[in-house]
């Protein structure tokens, strides 16, 4: 009783700075209250330059017209729309070259990845020789590299090569190919194909359960694919069929009607796609041999052959080192995607250029893009760290 209630009498006694606790909430409130500061002398400083200069601030420009042309546009724009709408083209452009890039460079790096570990010496060799190329050459550089050579590879509208009896044509502007004329129908087809992406989950889910409980397997990815495809293709059958399409032809120096895949676009793509995969097929190859051996041989002695040995087996338990890097690559594609402007693809980068051109709102068009960048981005992450957790290895 005399030691604790020395002890208790000693720790009431120790001063204020020495104290872990006290000292950690002064150092955190100082630290604070300097950030603070400077962040006020910046936002202070910024304002009073732009009042000297002359130079009005704010977001009120964006009501504005915007008087410029975007080539690439998947929503209604013309020069009489405002800078907003303009940003926001821009915006959902590099949403959408994100977005294929980060499919077809998870594809195509898997593929590589697990062609690196094969037993054909010349499969593994090409796959290693694709990995060291891409990886260490930078990136802008195969963007120029692939817009030269679209650019010079096709010839000009008037000698377009035709392709599928005259009905898709390659020119150095681009692929030009028809597509359905606009019906009402159409909105319900595109909505029954997000019931069918919900329904085809639903019967995953159903089916893993009843496996897991009874042993029997189910044909989920047949099933699941004929739902996608089967619930859009009834609504258009019970909409009335409307086939009427747009076919592309040529008047003056271009084409005109269809639809069109610029150049800058598949440069874009292509650049991002192979130099991003080219990381994605390490961490894979990495993620695989970091597995023991004897998942392998155990796979091997119930008698799965070497592609039901990696789709059932190890794959499924590589995702969890694979999956955290993986991440990485994926902001990595967003954010290189703004390279677009260097070969003229109109992504939100390229749109907040003109506009800073045309208005000298420079500080609120770059705190829009970085606005936009981080909000993609923190997208992508929680996303990622979500399926992380999913599967991760529970304890019991």
């Amino acid at each position: 009783m005399a030691v604790e209630a020395l002890n208790s009498s000693s720790r009431t006694r120790v001063a204020p700075w020495n104290d872990p606790v006290v000292r950690g909430w002064v150092f955190q409130i100082v630290v604070v209250g300097l950030v603070g500061l400077l962040a006020w002398y910046l936002v202070s400083n910024t304002i009073d330059n732009l009042e000297r200069q002359k130079i009005a601030s704010g977001f009120h420009y964006l009501d504005r017209e915007a008087g410029f042309e975007i080539g690439d546009t998947m929503i209604e724009y013309s020069p009489a729309s405002t800078y907003a709408r303009a940003i926001l083209v821009g915006l959902i452009n590099t949403i959408k070259v994100s977005v294929l890039g980060i499919i077809l460079a998870t594809v195509l790096g898997t593929l590589v990845g697990v062609g690196r570990l094969s037993n054909n010496w010349l499969l593994g060799k090409i796959c290693e020789w694709y990995v060291e190329g891409f990886r260490n050459v930078p990136l802008l550089l195969w963007l120029f590299l692939f817009y030269k050579i679209i650019s010079e590879a096709f010839p000009g509208p008037r000698q377009a090569i035709a392709l599928l009896w005259n009905s898709v044509y390659l020119s150095n502007r681009g692929v030009y190919f028809p597509v359905p004329l606009a019906d009402p129908v159409f909105k319900w087809a595109g909505l029954a194909f997000l019931v069918g992406l919900a329904a085809a989950w639903g019967v995953g889910r159903w089916a893993r359960k009843r496996q897991e409980d009874t042993g029997q397997p189910f044909p989920t990815l047949s099933v699941g694919f004929a739902i996608v495809l089967g619930l859009p293709i009834l609504v258009w059958l019970a909409g009335g069929a409307p086939h009427h399409m747009s076919w592309p032809a040529l008047k003056g120096f271009n084409f005109d009607g269809g639809s069109v895949i610029q150049p800058e676009f598949v440069a874009l793509l292509a650049g991002l796609v192979l130099y991003t995969s080219a990381f994605v097929a390490e961490i894979v190859r990495s993620g695989i041999l970091a597995l023991h051996k004897g998942q392998s041989e155990a796979a091997a002695a119930l008698g799965l052959s070497r592609g039901q040995a990696m789709r059932l087996v190890l794959l499924p338990q590589a995702l969890r080192v694979i999956v955290p890097p993986m991440t990485s690559q994926y902001l990595n594609i967003t954010k290189n995607s703004s390279l677009a402007i260097a070969i003229g693809y109109p992504d939100l980068v390229a749109s907040i250029n003109v506009t800073i051109n045309q208005t000298g709102q420079a500080i609120e068009n770059i705190l829009i893009i970085m606005a936009a960048y981080l909000s993609v981005s923190l997208s992508i992450s929680a996303f990622m760290n979500w399926y992380n957790k999913r599967i991760a290895l529970r304890e019991r």
